[in-house]
């Protein structure tokens, strides 16, 4: 009888099956449970107003993150090159619910953005996010491995990519600036666009790519003043800008002036947990717990609470695109490096509206919006992001 030893060490280049980055499960857990505090903290005024139940918005954002949960725990088991491959069905069904909000929507401020699902207000827009993501990291996997077969040249790879990328893309902001939603056609295109960047090294594909963002920066440009409404928070934002002021802080420019009492009013080390006072029905509607629950942040934690915040974002960033880079496969590789840019990027158009640095948008905070389509798709794709690191193969770092 013959044995044979098996060497059971691995060499120091061989792939490795990837495993689930605990940094990005530790981050996650922290963000769920730190927002939903948050959301109970700036939503007790409104909620005991119009429920008299302190915590009527918690528990709501409770039942989406159980929602939310159990479906990025089934993005997380399902085998990501499965997912792929449905993403192209996937895009129709999302793309036909972006066609069917602007006629059958419910209408909300002149906007048709939503449909209702008995108490759940479902937002087409938000969930196209993550399904846009790997359908187009699959589309510039596909013209890599065509084009090797080919062998095409850099321009005329970059043509290929351009006119499949784009098709796709160009077809969702469409739809989404036609309800109209700016800053969602914003995040999404800005995502889009840096997907495409990485997609490729060489100088034809760079070149290309300041091109196409240098188009989408111009058509962004002509969309925002495109609406008296969009003009008047543009108006507003440069005003601050150039005269350190806010114009008409009791009309146009009150959002944005009850933002900045709270930031200033909170100072370095805020005020304390519990302890704002622009909660209590200064900042406008339901905003102290959706869109501007940052600056409620920043008012009771003060700037280092803020500065922290923004260091956490980093980290999650870099170690995404770390990620990134150790993933084998092209499509994996980019489904990673587009969902850490969505979620980054959209953090931080949110945190620069809620300080003064750029016009007031409708964009969420991650984990800390109320809402329910935005808490669901955040964990969609984050089950999908530990999904990839967890099937993909990954070279050693």
């Amino acid at each position: 009888m013959v044995t044979r030893k098996v060497n059971l060490k691995r060499k120091p280049n061989d792939d490795t099956q990837g495993r689930v980055d605990p940094f990005l499960v530790t981050f996650v857990l922290v963000m769920i449970a730190f927002g939903a505090v948050m959301i109970f903290d700036a939503s007790v005024y409104q909620a005991n107003r119009l429920f008299s139940d302190q915590y009527y918005f918690l528990r709501q954002h409770l039942i989406w993150i159980l929602l939310g949960g159990a479906l990025g725990t089934a993005a997380y088991l399902i085998p990501y090159k499965l997912i792929l491959k449905l993403s192209p069905i996937l895009f129709t069904v999302a793309t036909f619910l972006l066609v069917a909000v602007l006629i059958v929507g419910d209408a909300v401020n002149g906007s048709k953005r939503w449909f209702s699902l008995g108490s759940l207000p479902i937002q087409p827009a938000e969930f196209i996010k993550p399904i846009l993501i790997i359908f187009l990291a699959g589309i510039l996997a596909k013209v890599d491995d065509s084009a090797k077969k080919g062998r095409l040249s850099d321009f005329d790879k970059f043509k290929k990519r351009i006119i499949t990328f784009g098709g796709p893309l160009f077809l969702t902001l469409l739809l989404i600036i036609a309800e109209p939603d700016m800053g969602t056609t914003l995040l999404i295109g800005a995502t889009a666009i840096f997907m495409f960047f990485l997609s490729d090294k060489s100088s034809a594909h760079l070149k290309g790519t300041l091109s196409l963002a240098g188009i989408f920066g111009v058509l962004g440009v002509a969309a925002g003043t495109f609406a008296s409404y969009r003009m008047e928070r543009v108006k507003t934002f440069f005003h601050l800008l150039f005269k350190g002021v806010v114009e008409d802080p009791n009309g146009t420019g009150y959002q944005i002036q009850q933002i900045l009492i709270g930031i200033g009013s909170g100072g370095f080390w805020g005020k304390g947990f519990g302890q704002s006072r622009q909660r209590f029905g200064y900042l406008v509607e339901n905003t102290a717990f959706t869109d501007s629950i940052f600056a409620v942040i920043l008012e009771e934690l003060g700037y280092i609470g803020g500065v922290i915040f923004v260091i956490l974002w980093a980290l999650f960033l870099w170690r995404i695109l770390k990620l990134s880079q150790n993933i084998q496969d092209k499509a994996g590789s980019l489904t990673v490096a587009g969902i850490g840019i969505w979620l980054t990027l959209q953090t931080f158009l949110n945190m620069a509206a809620n300080v003064g640095l750029i016009p007031l948008t409708g964009i969420p905070l991650p984990f800390f919006t109320y809402g329910g389509s935005n808490t669901i798709v955040t964990m969609i794709g984050l089950g999908l992001l530990l999904n990839v690191s967890r099937y993909a193969k990954q070279t050693k770092a």
